[in-house]
């Protein structure tokens, strides 16, 4: 079976970071992507979509740090639909983009940033008790350039 989600789109605000009772980052961001669409009478017209993700780890921080609203992102995940209940107790699902693999690319955001271009944000991964781990590749313990960007 497979569970697979690919978007490139634009940060619809700046990332906020926060951690768990346990110590582990996590970021919700909103990611939005758009198509162009003919509607009836034949002009074309924008789509726009937004996305619920979710980062764990350091990529969570590493997308804090260097991605602002507007900036581009490349991101691999998995769907996830999570069951709560609002405050007057009626059942609600809200299903998100659990980001596996996150790449940093051109857009509105960048202007002035250090941050290499087309780099994936590593680190990542989580475990849940009901899954295994989602860590598209282990966490490094070092980085693969000179630069202080630990990606």
């Amino acid at each position: 079976m497979v569970n697979k989600v690919i978007l490139v789109g634009n940060l619809g605000a700046d990332p906020e970071l926060r951690n768990t009772g346990g110590g582990q980052a996590v970021s919700t961001i909103r990611l939005a992507t758009t198509d162009r669409v003919k509607d009836k009478d034949g002009a074309w017209t924008d789509r726009t979509e937004w996305h619920n993700v979710v980062l764990w780890g350091r990529t969570a921080e590493v997308v804090h740090q260097y991605a602002k609203k507007g900036r581009q992102l490349y991101i691999e995940g998995r769907l996830q639909t999570r069951k709560w209940q609002d405050k007057d107790g009626n059942d609600r699902y809200s299903t998100e983009v659990v980001a596996e693999t996150v790449k940093l690319l051109g857009g509105k955001g960048d202007a002035g940033e250090s941050a290499p271009r087309d780099q994936p944000a590593r680190g990542g991964g989580y475990t849940r008790p009901e899954s295994r781990p989602v860590a598209s590749e282990p966490a490094p313990g070092g980085f693969d350039d000179d630069d202080s960007i630990p990606f």
